[in-house]
């Protein structure tokens, strides 16, 4: 009985001394807070895997890799800092409701027996922002398939897609031949979208740096083909080749420019089609449409853009330029109408992007989402 109510005593004097004391309170709930974020950075599949020794070394042998990053053709720097980001922040939550349409946007269902005639000619289905089905030589081939809910799912604050429900398109979708992945940001390449597409695809063909995170998913390695710029293979009778863009990669904060970024472009008897990618505008749009074009359609990045990070996004009237420089015949605009990742009106890209066209006299192509 004396020694329960010494361990007793002891109890109380312990919890006594620990809840007056404050620093060791913040102590506790600093050392759990730090504990609770290490496990989300290290334990959270959506950041996918973390580079290691092995692929340094074999990143060491792109010519695009200077020791530690990726680095692009031209020097690019975006102009945020202590300067500019108590504006940027105050934009950021202001004139939201433009951002966003009013309603969301409807998708036009998958029509299998409309898209499966033909199959000797070209043809596409846009799922709004930078997803495209692409039918080419009959064989369907997939580009950057975010179809998640959230193009942050990481930050604290969800960035909404405008339409609802896009997941679901995934079920719809015919056999996918291959997969392909132009970086890994989180508004192209989607955690949730890869789980279910995992078991539609045999063949994924993917910037360097990539494998590592759809590996880290459960997808087999020996069906991944990773590619630095100007790298080509033959696929069913496709010349696919990875070309360069200016933009940057990452998932974390340790990861940032660790995987390379790019575009397409697809090479049949009878057809050549170039999508290019996330990009600031720069030289390598010419170096494209001379060394691979003039091309049939060009998918030409268009959106999310702000003076701040014009280095790696462009604005519309230079989506049209880049078209112009690539030789492309018929530009259809992308990573548009997907979700509010800039300060602009959710309309401005494609409002600015066909009058500069019709100014320009660019032959062009906007279809509806689906």
């Amino acid at each position: 009985m004396r020694c329960e109510q010494l361990h007793l005593n002891s109890g109380l004097l312990i919890s006594s001394f620990y809840f007056r004391n404050p620093m060791l309170i913040a102590l506790s709930i600093i050392v759990a807070l730090a504990l609770i974020v290490w496990a989300f950075l290290n334990f959270n599949p959506q950041f996918g895997a973390k580079v290691n020794k092995d692929l340094v070394k074999r990143y060491s042998e792109s010519p695009q890799w200077n020791g530690k990053i990726f680095e692009n053709q031209s020097e690019t720097l975006m102009d945020i800092n202590l300067k500019t980001l108590p504006g940027l922040l105050k934009q950021q939550f202001t004139g939201r409701k433009l951002r966003s349409p009013e309603h969301a946007l409807p998708i036009i269902p998958f029509d299998q027996e409309a898209f499966n005639q033909n199959p000797d000619k070209p043809k596409f289905i846009w799922y709004g922002h930078s997803v495209l089905l692409l039918q080419l030589n009959g064989k369907n081939l997939l580009i950057d398939p975010m179809l998640g809910p959230n193009a942050a799912p990481i930050a604290p604050f969800a960035v909404k897609r405008f339409s609802d429900n896009t997941l679901d398109i995934i079920d719809q979708l015919p056999p996918i031949d291959m997969l392909l992945m132009t970086h890994d940001h989180y508004d192209h390449l989607d955690y949730a979208s890869i789980k279910k597409l995992k078991s539609k695809v045999d063949t994924w063909y993917v910037a360097l740096g990539v494998s590592r995170h759809l590996e880290a998913w459960g997808i087999p390695a020996e069906t991944i083909s990773e590619f630095d710029w100007w790298d080509s293979k033959t696929f069913e009778g496709i010349d696919i080749t990875f070309t360069p863009s200016r933009h940057f990669s990452g998932r974390g904060i340790s990861d940032r420019a660790k995987c390379l970024w790019g575009g397409w472009v697809f090479k049949t008897a009878n057809h050549n089609i170039y999508w290019s990618g996330d990009s600031g505008y720069d030289e390598h749009f010419k170096e494209v449409g001379e060394r691979l074009g003039p091309f049939d359609w060009g998918f030409m990045e268009c959106g999310q853009y702000n003076e701040l990070w014009h280095p790696i996004h462009m604005f519309p009237e230079e989506t049209v330029q880049s078209s112009i420089d690539a030789k492309v015949n018929i530009s259809v605009p992308v990573h548009w109408g997907g979700f509010p990742l800039a300060l602009h009106t959710w309309k401005d890209p494609i409002e600015r992007f066909t009058d500069s066209a019709k100014a320009q006299d660019q032959k062009i192509s906007t279809p509806e989402i689906g």
